[in-house]
Protein backbone atom coordinates (compact mmCIF):
# COMPACT_ATOMS: atom_id res chain seq x y z
CA UNK A 1 0.00 0.00 0.00
CA UNK A 2 1.16 3.53 -1.07
CA UNK A 3 1.42 6.12 1.53
CA UNK A 4 0.55 8.78 -1.19
CA UNK A 5 -2.44 7.46 -1.72
CA UNK A 6 -3.87 7.12 1.97
CA UNK A 7 -4.64 10.63 3.18
CA UNK A 8 -4.39 9.69 7.38
CA UNK A 9 -5.76 12.64 9.35
CA UNK A 10 -4.24 13.41 12.69
CA UNK A 11 -6.01 15.24 15.48
CA UNK A 12 -2.95 17.94 16.48
CA UNK A 13 -3.08 19.22 19.81
CA UNK A 14 -1.28 22.39 18.41
CA UNK A 15 -4.26 23.96 15.83
CA UNK A 16 -7.01 21.73 17.44
CA UNK A 17 -7.95 19.84 14.46
CA UNK A 18 -7.59 17.37 12.20
CA UNK A 19 -5.09 17.52 9.93
CA UNK A 20 -3.76 15.43 6.64
CA UNK A 21 -0.49 14.07 7.56
CA UNK A 22 1.89 15.49 5.40
CA UNK A 23 5.72 14.31 6.36
CA UNK A 24 8.53 16.20 6.19
CA UNK A 25 10.61 13.83 4.32
CA UNK A 26 8.28 11.87 1.54
CA UNK A 27 7.65 8.00 2.76
CA UNK A 28 9.47 9.26 6.10
CA UNK A 29 8.21 9.62 9.13
CA UNK A 30 9.96 10.77 12.22
CA UNK A 31 8.04 9.63 15.42
CA UNK A 32 9.32 10.47 19.20
CA UNK A 33 7.12 9.75 22.14
CA UNK A 34 7.70 10.26 25.69
CA UNK A 35 8.27 6.99 27.76
CA UNK A 36 7.59 6.22 31.24
CA UNK A 37 9.63 7.71 34.53
CA UNK A 38 11.23 4.09 35.78
CA UNK A 39 10.72 3.94 39.60
CA UNK A 40 8.21 1.13 39.74
CA UNK A 41 5.83 -1.21 37.64
CA UNK A 42 3.75 0.36 35.16
CA UNK A 43 0.04 0.78 35.38
CA UNK A 44 -2.44 0.41 32.46
CA UNK A 45 -2.24 4.42 31.99
CA UNK A 46 1.09 3.53 30.55
CA UNK A 47 -0.30 0.59 28.99
CA UNK A 48 -3.13 2.80 27.03
CA UNK A 49 -0.27 5.27 26.06
CA UNK A 50 1.96 2.48 24.77
CA UNK A 51 -0.89 0.79 22.66
CA UNK A 52 -2.11 3.97 21.50
CA UNK A 53 1.28 5.33 20.11
CA UNK A 54 2.05 0.97 18.51
CA UNK A 55 -0.96 0.98 16.91
CA UNK A 56 0.02 4.17 14.96
CA UNK A 57 3.68 3.15 14.31
CA UNK A 58 1.61 -0.06 13.15
CA UNK A 59 -0.24 1.77 11.08
CA UNK A 60 2.30 4.16 9.57
CA UNK A 61 4.37 1.00 8.41
CA UNK A 62 1.24 -0.79 7.29
CA UNK A 63 0.36 2.51 4.96
CA UNK A 64 4.04 1.99 3.75
CA UNK A 65 5.70 4.63 5.54
CA UNK A 66 9.82 4.12 7.05
CA UNK A 67 9.23 5.28 10.47
CA UNK A 68 11.89 6.37 12.96
CA UNK A 69 10.69 5.62 16.18
CA UNK A 70 12.03 6.97 19.52
CA UNK A 71 10.48 6.44 22.81
CA UNK A 72 12.57 7.16 26.15
CA UNK A 73 13.10 6.08 29.45
CA UNK A 74 13.56 8.68 32.22
CA UNK A 75 16.16 7.03 34.77
CA UNK A 76 17.22 9.95 36.58
CA UNK A 77 14.58 11.35 38.46
CA UNK A 78 13.27 13.34 41.91
CA UNK A 79 10.94 10.11 42.26
CA UNK A 80 13.69 7.81 41.09
CA UNK A 81 15.89 8.71 43.91
CA UNK A 82 13.17 9.04 46.47
CA UNK A 83 11.91 5.13 45.40
CA UNK A 84 16.19 3.65 45.64
CA UNK A 85 16.64 6.07 48.95
CA UNK A 86 13.49 4.16 50.41
CA UNK A 87 14.84 1.29 48.85
CA UNK A 88 18.45 1.44 50.10
CA UNK A 89 20.00 0.89 46.68
CA UNK A 90 21.32 2.34 43.88
CA UNK A 91 18.78 4.98 41.89
CA UNK A 92 20.18 3.75 38.37
CA UNK A 93 19.72 0.43 38.97
CA UNK A 94 16.43 0.99 40.01
CA UNK A 95 15.81 2.55 37.10
CA UNK A 96 17.36 -0.54 35.05
CA UNK A 97 15.45 -2.61 36.77
CA UNK A 98 12.26 -1.07 35.86
CA UNK A 99 13.36 -0.22 32.15
CA UNK A 100 13.63 -3.86 32.03
CA UNK A 101 10.14 -4.89 33.64
CA UNK A 102 8.80 -2.55 31.45
CA UNK A 103 9.69 -4.23 28.61
CA UNK A 104 8.48 -7.09 29.59
CA UNK A 105 5.01 -5.73 29.66
CA UNK A 106 5.73 -4.11 26.33
CA UNK A 107 6.22 -7.42 24.85
CA UNK A 108 3.28 -9.64 26.54
CA UNK A 109 1.16 -6.33 25.14
CA UNK A 110 2.32 -7.04 21.69
CA UNK A 111 4.16 -3.69 21.07
CA UNK A 112 6.77 -3.02 18.70
CA UNK A 113 10.00 -2.01 19.64
CA UNK A 114 10.61 1.50 18.61
CA UNK A 115 13.62 2.14 16.48
CA UNK A 116 15.85 3.62 19.79
CA UNK A 117 14.96 3.37 22.97
CA UNK A 118 17.27 6.33 24.79
CA UNK A 119 18.14 6.68 28.70
CA UNK A 120 18.55 9.48 29.71
CA UNK A 121 21.71 8.79 31.50
CA UNK A 122 23.13 7.89 28.37
CA UNK A 123 22.75 11.61 26.77
CA UNK A 124 24.36 13.38 29.52
CA UNK A 125 27.05 15.08 26.58
CA UNK A 126 23.76 15.94 24.47
CA UNK A 127 21.98 17.77 27.45
CA UNK A 128 25.01 19.65 28.74
CA UNK A 129 25.22 20.94 24.92
CA UNK A 130 21.27 21.71 24.49
CA UNK A 131 21.54 23.71 28.08
CA UNK A 132 25.05 26.06 26.92
CA UNK A 133 23.06 26.98 23.29
CA UNK A 134 20.35 28.17 25.26
CA UNK A 135 22.28 30.20 27.51
CA UNK A 136 24.30 31.67 24.96
CA UNK A 137 21.24 32.27 23.32
CA UNK A 138 19.81 34.21 26.34
CA UNK A 139 16.88 32.15 27.10
CA UNK A 140 18.67 30.78 30.36
CA UNK A 141 20.89 31.77 33.72
CA UNK A 142 22.48 30.35 35.73
CA UNK A 143 22.10 30.63 39.84
CA UNK A 144 23.94 29.21 42.52
CA UNK A 145 24.99 25.63 40.32
CA UNK A 146 21.49 25.87 38.42
CA UNK A 147 19.99 26.86 35.23
CA UNK A 148 16.64 28.04 34.33
CA UNK A 149 14.95 28.81 31.69
CA UNK A 150 13.55 31.89 31.13
CA UNK A 151 9.63 31.92 30.03
CA UNK A 152 9.45 35.60 29.10
CA UNK A 153 12.46 34.81 26.24
CA UNK A 154 9.54 32.36 24.31
CA UNK A 155 6.59 34.36 23.11
CA UNK A 156 4.63 31.84 21.75
CA UNK A 157 5.13 30.06 25.11
CA UNK A 158 1.43 28.31 25.96
CA UNK A 159 0.32 28.10 22.51
CA UNK A 160 -0.24 24.59 22.98
CA UNK A 161 -1.99 23.55 26.00
CA UNK A 162 -3.43 27.41 26.32
CA UNK A 163 -1.73 27.74 29.26
CA UNK A 164 -0.73 31.30 29.41
CA UNK A 165 1.70 32.55 31.74
CA UNK A 166 -0.98 34.74 33.32
CA UNK A 167 -2.04 31.33 34.49
CA UNK A 168 1.73 30.13 35.84
CA UNK A 169 2.26 32.26 38.73
CA UNK A 170 3.81 31.66 41.73
CA UNK A 171 1.60 29.25 44.07
CA UNK A 172 -0.64 27.84 41.68
CA UNK A 173 1.58 25.63 39.22
CA UNK A 174 4.84 25.85 39.97
CA UNK A 175 6.72 26.29 43.65
CA UNK A 176 8.03 29.29 44.53
CA UNK A 177 12.17 30.17 44.13
CA UNK A 178 13.05 33.99 45.08
CA UNK A 179 16.21 33.21 42.69
CA UNK A 180 13.67 32.67 39.49
CA UNK A 181 13.50 36.09 36.84
CA UNK A 182 9.79 34.51 36.38
CA UNK A 183 7.90 32.11 38.99
CA UNK A 184 7.35 29.87 35.78
CA UNK A 185 10.85 29.63 34.85
CA UNK A 186 11.87 25.87 35.19
CA UNK A 187 14.77 24.12 36.17
CA UNK A 188 17.06 22.91 33.04
CA UNK A 189 20.13 21.76 35.35
CA UNK A 190 19.56 21.04 38.91
CA UNK A 191 22.61 21.52 41.35
CA UNK A 192 23.91 18.32 42.96
CA UNK A 193 22.66 17.60 46.64
CA UNK A 194 24.50 15.05 48.80
CA UNK A 195 23.65 11.43 47.90
CA UNK A 196 22.23 11.99 45.23
CA UNK A 197 23.33 10.65 41.19
CA UNK A 198 25.16 13.79 39.73
CA UNK A 199 27.02 14.14 36.60
CA UNK A 200 30.16 16.99 35.81
CA UNK A 201 29.07 20.44 33.90
CA UNK A 202 29.93 24.10 32.90
CA UNK A 203 28.14 24.96 35.91
CA UNK A 204 28.96 22.47 38.46
CA UNK A 205 27.50 18.76 39.10
CA UNK A 206 24.49 17.96 39.05
CA UNK A 207 21.43 16.44 36.71
CA UNK A 208 19.28 17.39 34.32
CA UNK A 209 15.65 18.73 34.54
CA UNK A 210 13.16 16.73 33.57
CA UNK A 211 11.77 18.78 30.14
CA UNK A 212 15.13 19.12 28.65
CA UNK A 213 15.80 15.66 28.37
CA UNK A 214 13.00 15.19 25.55
CA UNK A 215 14.32 18.21 23.61
CA UNK A 216 18.43 17.09 23.64
CA UNK A 217 17.06 13.23 22.54
CA UNK A 218 14.61 13.55 19.83
CA UNK A 219 16.98 16.25 18.47
CA UNK A 220 19.84 14.31 18.96
CA UNK A 221 17.96 10.30 17.24
CA UNK A 222 15.63 12.88 14.95
CA UNK A 223 15.89 16.38 14.26
CA UNK A 224 15.23 19.49 16.01
CA UNK A 225 11.86 19.24 13.79
CA UNK A 226 10.43 16.42 13.20
CA UNK A 227 6.73 15.06 12.10
CA UNK A 228 5.28 13.41 15.22
CA UNK A 229 5.50 14.29 19.11
CA UNK A 230 3.18 11.49 21.20
CA UNK A 231 2.63 11.75 25.18
CA UNK A 232 -0.55 11.53 27.48
CA UNK A 233 -2.56 13.99 27.94
CA UNK A 234 -1.34 15.32 31.25
CA UNK A 235 2.27 15.97 29.35
CA UNK A 236 0.62 18.70 27.74
CA UNK A 237 1.68 21.24 30.42
CA UNK A 238 4.11 21.85 31.89
CA UNK A 239 5.96 19.14 29.75
CA UNK A 240 5.54 19.65 26.42
CA UNK A 241 5.03 23.37 26.40
CA UNK A 242 8.41 23.50 28.00
CA UNK A 243 9.88 21.04 25.28
CA UNK A 244 8.36 23.87 22.77
CA UNK A 245 10.13 26.39 24.40
CA UNK A 246 13.52 24.71 24.81
CA UNK A 247 13.76 23.21 21.50
CA UNK A 248 12.83 26.58 19.48
CA UNK A 249 15.65 28.27 21.95
CA UNK A 250 17.93 25.86 20.98
CA UNK A 251 17.47 25.66 17.48
CA UNK A 252 15.72 28.40 14.66
CA UNK A 253 14.16 25.54 12.56
CA UNK A 254 13.18 23.62 15.83
CA UNK A 255 9.44 22.17 16.10
CA UNK A 256 7.15 19.58 15.86
CA UNK A 257 4.73 19.19 12.81
CA UNK A 258 1.95 17.14 14.97
CA UNK A 259 1.23 16.68 18.84
CA UNK A 260 -0.48 13.84 19.90
CA UNK A 261 -2.25 13.08 23.03
CA UNK A 262 -3.64 10.01 23.87
CA UNK A 263 -6.28 10.43 26.90
CA UNK A 264 -6.43 8.97 30.61
CA UNK A 265 -7.45 5.39 32.17
CA UNK A 266 -9.91 6.94 34.50
CA UNK A 267 -11.11 4.14 37.28
CA UNK A 268 -14.29 5.51 39.56
CA UNK A 269 -14.54 8.52 37.19
CA UNK A 270 -10.99 9.46 38.38
CA UNK A 271 -7.64 9.76 36.38
CA UNK A 272 -6.07 6.60 37.30
CA UNK A 273 -2.43 7.65 38.84
CA UNK A 274 0.40 6.31 40.98
CA UNK A 275 -0.16 9.77 43.07
CA UNK A 276 -3.84 9.12 43.97
CA UNK A 277 -2.79 4.76 44.44
CA UNK A 278 -5.76 4.06 42.33
CA UNK A 279 -3.74 2.48 39.73
CA UNK A 280 -3.77 -1.40 38.53
CA UNK A 281 -0.70 -2.63 36.79
CA UNK A 282 -0.12 -4.11 34.08
CA UNK A 283 0.93 -7.25 35.79
CA UNK A 284 -1.87 -7.35 38.14
CA UNK A 285 -4.17 -7.58 35.14
CA UNK A 286 -1.90 -9.74 33.29
CA UNK A 287 -2.21 -12.26 35.82
CA UNK A 288 -5.47 -13.23 35.33
CA UNK A 289 -6.63 -11.78 31.75
CA UNK A 290 -4.80 -12.55 28.30
CA UNK A 291 -2.67 -9.55 27.32
CA UNK A 292 -4.19 -9.37 24.39
CA UNK A 293 -7.76 -8.29 26.03
CA UNK A 294 -5.95 -6.01 27.75
CA UNK A 295 -5.05 -4.64 24.54
CA UNK A 296 -8.29 -5.04 22.94
CA UNK A 297 -9.60 -3.25 26.12
CA UNK A 298 -7.19 -0.48 25.40
CA UNK A 299 -8.39 0.01 22.07
CA UNK A 300 -11.85 -0.38 22.36
CA UNK A 301 -12.66 3.54 22.68
CA UNK A 302 -10.37 6.40 20.00
CA UNK A 303 -7.27 7.01 21.51
CA UNK A 304 -7.86 10.90 22.35
CA UNK A 305 -11.31 9.93 24.44
CA UNK A 306 -11.00 8.65 28.26
CA UNK A 307 -11.23 5.01 29.12
CA UNK A 308 -13.44 3.64 31.81
CA UNK A 309 -11.53 0.53 33.59
CA UNK A 310 -13.94 -1.93 34.29
CA UNK A 311 -13.12 -6.02 34.99
CA UNK A 312 -16.79 -5.83 33.28
CA UNK A 313 -15.19 -4.08 30.11
CA UNK A 314 -11.77 -6.27 29.93
CA UNK A 315 -14.45 -9.41 29.92
CA UNK A 316 -16.13 -8.59 27.32
CA UNK A 317 -12.47 -7.69 25.22
CA UNK A 318 -11.62 -10.99 26.61
CA UNK A 319 -15.02 -13.00 24.87
CA UNK A 320 -15.02 -10.56 21.57
CA UNK A 321 -11.00 -12.15 21.39
CA UNK A 322 -11.90 -15.62 22.27
CA UNK A 323 -14.83 -15.57 19.68
CA UNK A 324 -12.23 -14.41 16.60
CA UNK A 325 -9.53 -16.93 17.19
CA UNK A 326 -12.06 -19.58 17.75
CA UNK A 327 -13.72 -18.88 14.35
CA UNK A 328 -10.00 -18.71 12.67
CA UNK A 329 -9.35 -22.10 14.70
CA UNK A 330 -12.44 -23.85 13.78
CA UNK A 331 -11.46 -22.21 9.91
CA UNK A 332 -8.18 -23.97 10.56
CA UNK A 333 -9.71 -27.52 11.02
CA UNK A 334 -12.39 -27.04 8.28
CA UNK A 335 -9.95 -26.64 5.64
CA UNK A 336 -7.61 -29.77 6.99
CA UNK A 337 -9.14 -32.31 5.10
CA UNK A 338 -9.04 -30.23 1.80
CA UNK A 339 -5.53 -28.91 2.01
CA UNK A 340 -4.05 -31.50 -0.47
CA UNK A 341 -7.10 -31.00 -3.41
CA UNK A 342 -6.40 -27.31 -3.06
CA UNK A 343 -2.51 -27.40 -3.61
CA UNK A 344 -3.95 -29.98 -6.70
CA UNK A 345 -5.82 -26.91 -8.02
CA UNK A 346 -3.04 -24.99 -8.02
CA UNK A 347 -4.70 -21.76 -7.91
CA UNK A 348 -7.39 -22.05 -10.15
CA UNK A 349 -10.12 -21.67 -8.41
CA UNK A 350 -11.55 -17.93 -8.14
CA UNK A 351 -13.04 -16.73 -4.65
CA UNK A 352 -17.01 -16.06 -4.77
CA UNK A 353 -18.53 -12.86 -5.60
CA UNK A 354 -20.03 -12.30 -1.98
CA UNK A 355 -16.48 -13.51 -0.45
CA UNK A 356 -14.95 -10.61 -2.72
CA UNK A 357 -17.48 -8.15 -1.22
CA UNK A 358 -17.22 -9.31 2.12
CA UNK A 359 -13.43 -8.71 1.96
CA UNK A 360 -13.78 -5.26 0.30
CA UNK A 361 -15.97 -4.10 2.82
CA UNK A 362 -13.85 -5.40 5.79
CA UNK A 363 -10.79 -4.05 4.81
CA UNK A 364 -12.48 -0.54 2.93
CA UNK A 365 -14.33 -0.09 6.40
CA UNK A 366 -11.14 -0.75 8.48
CA UNK A 367 -9.32 1.59 6.24
CA UNK A 368 -11.71 4.50 6.84
CA UNK A 369 -11.68 4.27 10.95
CA UNK A 370 -7.85 3.85 10.71
CA UNK A 371 -7.60 6.64 7.93
CA UNK A 372 -9.58 9.04 10.71
CA UNK A 373 -7.50 9.39 13.31
CA UNK A 374 -6.95 6.28 14.66
CA UNK A 375 -10.47 5.61 15.23
CA UNK A 376 -9.81 2.28 16.82
CA UNK A 377 -13.44 2.15 18.85
CA UNK A 378 -15.65 -0.49 18.39
CA UNK A 379 -12.85 -2.39 16.63
CA UNK A 380 -13.62 -5.98 15.05
CA UNK A 381 -16.90 -5.11 14.85
CA UNK A 382 -19.54 -4.16 11.42
CA UNK A 383 -18.21 -6.01 8.42
CA UNK A 384 -15.23 -8.03 10.50
CA UNK A 385 -17.81 -9.86 12.66
CA UNK A 386 -19.49 -10.06 8.68
CA UNK A 387 -16.49 -11.91 7.77
CA UNK A 388 -16.35 -14.33 11.09
CA UNK A 389 -20.18 -15.17 10.33
CA UNK A 390 -19.56 -16.43 6.67
CA UNK A 391 -16.26 -18.31 7.98
CA UNK A 392 -18.90 -19.98 10.45
CA UNK A 393 -21.96 -20.13 8.20
CA UNK A 394 -19.84 -21.66 5.14
CA UNK A 395 -17.47 -24.79 7.14
CA UNK A 396 -20.49 -26.40 7.43
CA UNK A 397 -21.45 -26.68 3.60
CA UNK A 398 -18.26 -27.99 2.81
CA UNK A 399 -19.05 -31.74 2.58
CA UNK A 400 -22.57 -31.33 0.58
CA UNK A 401 -20.73 -29.18 -2.11
CA UNK A 402 -20.00 -30.58 -4.97
CA UNK A 403 -16.09 -30.41 -5.98
CA UNK A 404 -15.86 -26.96 -7.98
CA UNK A 405 -18.28 -24.93 -6.44
CA UNK A 406 -16.33 -26.65 -2.81
CA UNK A 407 -12.85 -25.08 -4.20
CA UNK A 408 -14.31 -21.71 -4.74
CA UNK A 409 -15.59 -21.76 -1.31
CA UNK A 410 -12.44 -22.86 -0.27
CA UNK A 411 -10.28 -20.32 -2.12
CA UNK A 412 -12.97 -17.72 -0.94
CA UNK A 413 -12.07 -18.67 2.83
CA UNK A 414 -8.42 -18.59 2.89
CA UNK A 415 -8.79 -15.21 1.33
CA UNK A 416 -10.85 -13.79 4.33
CA UNK A 417 -8.66 -15.36 6.68
CA UNK A 418 -6.04 -13.37 5.17
CA UNK A 419 -7.49 -10.16 5.54
CA UNK A 420 -8.96 -10.85 8.86
CA UNK A 421 -5.29 -11.84 9.70
CA UNK A 422 -3.74 -8.25 8.09
CA UNK A 423 -6.25 -6.17 10.60
CA UNK A 424 -5.26 -8.25 13.70
CA UNK A 425 -1.61 -7.83 12.84
CA UNK A 426 -1.88 -3.65 11.85
CA UNK A 427 -4.05 -4.05 15.32
CA UNK A 428 -0.79 -5.66 16.97
CA UNK A 429 -3.93 -8.56 18.03
CA UNK A 430 -1.72 -11.56 16.20
CA UNK A 431 0.83 -13.17 18.15
CA UNK A 432 3.46 -15.84 16.75
CA UNK A 433 1.35 -18.30 18.52
CA UNK A 434 -1.00 -20.47 16.77
CA UNK A 435 -4.81 -20.10 17.27
CA UNK A 436 -5.11 -23.12 19.22
CA UNK A 437 -1.83 -21.98 21.65
CA UNK A 438 -3.46 -18.50 22.26
CA UNK A 439 -7.32 -19.90 23.08
CA UNK A 440 -5.48 -22.17 25.61
CA UNK A 441 -3.51 -19.53 26.96
CA UNK A 442 -7.07 -17.57 27.52
CA UNK A 443 -8.96 -20.75 28.85
CA UNK A 444 -6.38 -21.18 31.73
CA UNK A 445 -6.44 -16.94 32.33
CA UNK A 446 -10.59 -17.99 32.74
CA UNK A 447 -10.02 -20.99 34.84
CA UNK A 448 -7.20 -18.63 37.04
CA UNK A 449 -10.26 -15.81 37.55
CA UNK A 450 -12.38 -18.49 38.49
CA UNK A 451 -10.81 -20.07 40.77
CA UNK A 452 -10.35 -23.66 39.17
CA UNK A 453 -8.48 -25.98 37.71
CA UNK A 454 -9.05 -28.55 34.84
CA UNK A 455 -9.62 -31.14 37.16
CA UNK A 456 -12.11 -29.27 38.55
CA UNK A 457 -14.37 -28.96 35.71
CA UNK A 458 -13.69 -32.43 34.63
CA UNK A 459 -15.30 -33.73 38.27
CA UNK A 460 -18.02 -30.85 37.80
CA UNK A 461 -19.08 -31.84 34.12
CA UNK A 462 -18.94 -35.93 35.20
CA UNK A 463 -21.10 -34.74 38.06
CA UNK A 464 -23.56 -33.15 35.78
CA UNK A 465 -23.05 -36.40 33.48
CA UNK A 466 -24.46 -38.49 36.33
CA UNK A 467 -27.04 -36.22 37.48
CA UNK A 468 -28.44 -35.65 33.90
CA UNK A 469 -28.15 -39.68 33.99
CA UNK A 470 -29.89 -40.02 36.81
CA UNK A 471 -32.71 -37.31 35.87
CA UNK A 472 -31.29 -34.75 38.70
CA UNK A 473 -31.90 -31.73 36.03
CA UNK A 474 -31.95 -29.50 38.83
CA UNK A 475 -28.63 -30.18 40.33
CA UNK A 476 -27.56 -30.71 35.90
CA UNK A 477 -28.60 -26.96 35.74
CA UNK A 478 -27.33 -25.69 38.49
CA UNK A 479 -24.07 -27.04 37.76
CA UNK A 480 -23.94 -25.73 34.49
CA UNK A 481 -25.46 -22.01 36.33
CA UNK A 482 -22.52 -22.14 38.41
CA UNK A 483 -20.02 -22.24 35.99
CA UNK A 484 -21.41 -19.69 34.00
CA UNK A 485 -21.22 -17.38 36.94
CA UNK A 486 -17.66 -18.01 36.86
CA UNK A 487 -17.46 -17.25 33.41
CA UNK A 488 -17.01 -21.11 32.36
CA UNK A 489 -20.12 -22.14 29.57
CA UNK A 490 -20.47 -25.80 29.47
CA UNK A 491 -21.54 -27.20 25.85
CA UNK A 492 -22.92 -30.07 24.70
CA UNK A 493 -21.51 -31.59 21.48
CA UNK A 494 -22.57 -35.39 20.29
CA UNK A 495 -22.30 -37.17 23.12
CA UNK A 496 -18.56 -35.16 24.72
CA UNK A 497 -19.09 -31.78 26.83
CA UNK A 498 -16.88 -29.10 26.10
CA UNK A 499 -16.24 -26.18 28.03
CA UNK A 500 -15.46 -22.39 26.88
CA UNK A 501 -15.03 -19.05 28.50
CA UNK A 502 -17.79 -16.52 28.27
CA UNK A 503 -19.10 -13.89 30.12
CA UNK A 504 -19.50 -14.10 33.41
CA UNK A 505 -23.66 -14.38 34.18
CA UNK A 506 -24.67 -12.42 37.40
CA UNK A 507 -26.00 -14.37 40.32
CA UNK A 508 -27.42 -11.27 41.77
CA UNK A 509 -27.35 -7.86 41.42
CA UNK A 510 -24.37 -7.08 44.03
CA UNK A 511 -21.98 -9.20 41.93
Amino acid sequence: MEAEKMELKLYNTMTQQKEVLVPINPGKIGLYVCGITAYDFSHIGHARAAVSFDVLYRYLKHLGYEVNFVRNFTDVDDKIIKRANENGENPLDLSNRFCEEYLVDMGALQCLLPTHQPRVSDHMDHIVKMIETIIEKDCGYVVEGDVFFSVDKSPNYGKLSGQMLEHTRAGERVAVDSRKRNPADFALWKAAKPDEPSWESPWGPGRPGWHIECSAMSAHYLSPRFDIHGGGADLKFPHHENEIAQTCAACEDGGVNYWLHNGHVTINNEKMAKSKKNFKTIREITASYHPLALRHFLMSAQYRSPLSFSESQLESSSEALYYVYQTLQDLDDGLLPYREAMSEDGGKAEPTAEAIDIINNLKSEFEAKMLDDLNTAHILTGAYQDALKFINASLGKLKKMQKRQRMSLLVSLIEIEKAAREVLDVLGLLTTLSYADILKEMKQKTLTRAGLGEEDISRLVEERIMARKNKEFERSDAIRAELTIKGIALMDIGKETVWRPCFPSQANSSN
